[in-house]
């Protein structure tokens, strides 16, 4: 336990003095950090998304900002915030290419149907699809970006946490999971504000119309809306 608080002394003070002597760089750094940690926020990211791709993209840059600043004190070079620009490029460039070969989120399964709710019309059904059946269903759509990571990452982890929670082609198993249907439609939690951001799938955005007809339709069907228990 203490060697490793020595390590994290000795981190912590080299991180001081490099933000000290290059304090352009420092900033492109955290700016980058703040922008990626924000707009995978902001689509949902799975925890092992950031952990891979810091990784990937942090180390080769570390690597050559230790040998840049040995390279500095021998005055055979300096660190510039544009070489370090191109080393992040480069970096991510890398990391991009090698994530591709992660299979989680290739697979685009979808399991049978074992059994739906008994829809009160055809529009309530329909409705639903649009709305819910992009996670909470054995009949997704997957689209076309969903093949490349880290998208794909970040639509297969939605889904599982989706199906996890409930799944209408399966209501025949596991039923009560659906009972909240009424109530986060109404509170307008789902679907989430990530799966529409950025213009996709618009065919979940319903109208006030629209929503008013999917909650009367739900409520109209059982095991939906907490009733018949």
């Amino acid at each position: 336990m203490k060697r490793l608080q020595n390590l994290a002394l000795v981190i912590i003070r080299w991180a001081r003095s490099f933000v000290m002597a290059h304090r352009a760089i420092s900033g492109i750094a955290i700016g980058l950090l703040v922008l990626f940690v924000t707009f995978s926020a902001l689509i949902g990211m799975p925890p092992i998304g950031y952990v891979l791709i810091l990784a990937g993209i942090a180390g080769p840059t570390v690597w050559y900002v230790l040998r840049a600043e040995k390279r500095e004190e021998s005055g055979a070079g300096r660190l510039t915030a544009r070489r370090f620009l191109g080393v992040v490029m480069i970096a991510t460039l890398g990391t991009f290419l090698v994530i591709q070969v992660v299979p989680y989120g290739k697979s685009h399964s979808n399991p049978p149907v074992t059994g739906e709710p008994q829809w009160s019309n055809a529009e309530t059904r329909d409705l639903m699809v649009r709305a819910c059946f992009g996670c909470h269903s054995n009949q997704v759509v997957y689209p076309t970006y969903a093949s490349v990571a880290p998208i794909s990452w970040v639509v297969q982890s939605h889904i599982d946490e989706g199906r996890n929670r409930v799944n209408y082609s399966e209501f025949d198993k596991h039923p009560r999971a659906a009972h909240d249907t009424l109530r986060v439609i109404e509170n307008g939690s789902m679907p989430p504000s990530y799966y529409t951001m950025f213009g996709r799938h618009p065919e979940a955005k319903l109208t006030a119309s629209e929503l008013q007809t999917l909650i009367a339709g739900i409520k109209a069907t059982p095991g939906l809306s907490g009733r018949g228990r």
